[in-house]
C-alpha cells in the first residue's frame, strides 16, 4: 500500500536528457502534531520482545497489510533504529557496535531532574556532579531501545479515513 500510493516522475539520473519514469520515494507523508495530541484517536501499546510492525498491525488492526500505518503514526521512517529490537537483533547489534570491554565503559553520567517529575534522569559532565551516575554503553543501548516499545495505535474506527487521507495527499 504504502509504495503503491508514492507518484511517479520523470527523472534523469545521468543528465543526458534521458528520462524514465521512477516512483517518487522521496515523497512523505507524515502524522499531524495536532492530531497526536487528539487521545480519541489513538490508544498507548507496549511492543512485547520480537514483535514487529506487521505483528503488530495483524493483531491491532487485523491485517499485516496495515503496519505502514503503525509507522506513520509514530514518526518511524528506518525500521532498523526506529523499532525496539528483539533480544536476539540486540545481542547482535551490540556484538557489531561495541568489543566487549567497551560494553562496560561509561556512555554518560546522569542525575535525577530536581524540579517536576524526579524520576526523570538528565546527562550530566561527571566533572560538575560528582554525585553522578555513571550509565556504560550497554545500560545506555538497552535502555534507548526500551523507549522505543511504547507507541501509539491508531483506533481501528479511524482507520479508513487515516487510509483514504493519507491517498489524497500522496496521490
Amino acid at each position: 500500500m504504502y509504495f503503491g500510493s508514492l507518484p511517479n516522475l520523470m527523472y534523469d539520473p545521468v543528465g543526458d536528457g534521458n528520462s524514465m519514469l521512477v516512483t517518487n520515494i522521496m515523497k512523505r507523508a507524515a502524522f499531524r502534531v495536532n492530531m497526536k495530541k487528539e487521545l480519541v484517536l489513538l490508544q498507548k501499546y507496549d511492543i512485547a520482545d520480537g514483535e514487529t510492525p506487521e505483528i503488530v498491525a495483524d493483531k491491532h488492526h487485523g491485517s499485516t497489510f496495515y503496519h505502514w500505518v503503525i509507522l506513520i503514526v509514530n514518526g518511524i521512517s528506518d525500521v532498523y533504529h526506529g523499532w525496539p529490537k528483539s533480544t536476539r537483533q540486540m545481542q547482535t547489534y551490540l556484538t557489531d557496535k561495541y568489543t566487549e570491554a567497551q560494553l562496560s565503559e561509561i556512555h554518560h553520567y546522569e542525575i535525577p531532574q530536581t524540579s517536576g517529575d524526579t524520576t526523570i534522569m538528565i546527562e550530566v559532565e561527571n566533572t560538575t556532579y560528582p554525585s553522578a551516575t555513571a550509565v556504560s554503553n550497554l545500560t545506555y543501548e538497552m535502555e534507548l531501545n526500551e523507549t522505543k516499545r511504547k507507541i501509539d495505535l491508531l483506533r481501528n474506527e479511524y482507520l479508513g479515513f487515516f487510509v483514504s487521507e493519507f491517498e489524497a495527499i500522496m496521490g
